[in-house]
């Protein structure tokens, strides 16, 4: 099987992504398994599927790529098919924040010490569950495509996260700690799009008139371009 290619937001996940073992959940084509293994990136990965298609799609691509005895594909919901302290890391991408969110409060024990997440729109929830849970949050890309794709590697840790020392908690929760500190274009284009969305629903005591404030608090910080 030809090494698979992975489209830029993938690209960054496999790049933040290097441990013995590591599960991939909802992994879809197993692409990205397979791409850390002949990387020797991982020596292991357990790749997790609830859905009989895609479930069926990683093993064919597995065992197309004769890796069967390094990827183990599992069926299941979550990170409900590993075992605890099975894995050192683990990656959840293309799914909305929120379902992220969801997986991770279930995981219960399961839940390793190193994540790599990839939502499909405001990664808030995520970083708020990393601030409630212990995780720290270690780097952050924003990958551009159809929409801007955040991707945010975290780590278990003791204490207050220093990547939020320094910042207002309400621009860094939404908009990046690192990000903000990097201000790359992308990020300005985004926070921008959202003053400009925005401005016409914002009214005091509004949760738009909130948004807006933290946008604009946001720009603030990334100061001229």
């Amino acid at each position: 099987m030809p090494t698979p290619a992975l489209d830029p937001r993938l690209e960054a996940v496999l790049n933040l992504i290097r441990v013995e073992t590591h599960a991939d959940i909802g992994s879809d084509h197993a692409h990205l398994p397979i791409r850390l293994i002949r990387e020797g990136r991982v020596r292991h990965c357990v790749v997790v599927e609830l859905h009989p298609g895609p479930l069926a799609l990683a093993r064919h691509n597995v065992n197309r790529a004769r890796l069967e005895d390094r990827i183990d594909v599992r069926e299941g919901d979550g990170l409900g098919p590993l075992h605890p302290g099975e894995v050192e890391s683990a990656s959840v991408t293309g799914m909305g924040a929120g379902t992220i969110a969801g997986i991770l409060r279930r995981g219960g024990g399961r839940v390793p010490p190193a994540l790599v997440l990839q939502p499909n729109d405001s990664p808030l929830p995520l970083r708020s569950w990393a601030r409630e849970a212990g995780y720290h949050l270690r780097a952050e890309r924003l990958i551009p495509g159809y929409w801007p794709y955040p991707v945010l590697q975290l780590e278990s840790s003791h204490g207050p996260d220093p990547a939020y020392a320094n910042l207002p908690l309400s621009a860094a929760l939404r908009y990046g700690p690192h990000l903000l500190r990097e201000g790359s274009a992308l990020l300005r284009q985004k926070i921008w799009a959202d003053v400009v969305r925005l401005t016409p629903l914002a009214a005091p005591g509004r949760t738009a008139q909130t948004e807006l404030e933290t946008a604009q608090e946001a720009l603030t910080l990334l100061g001229a371009p």
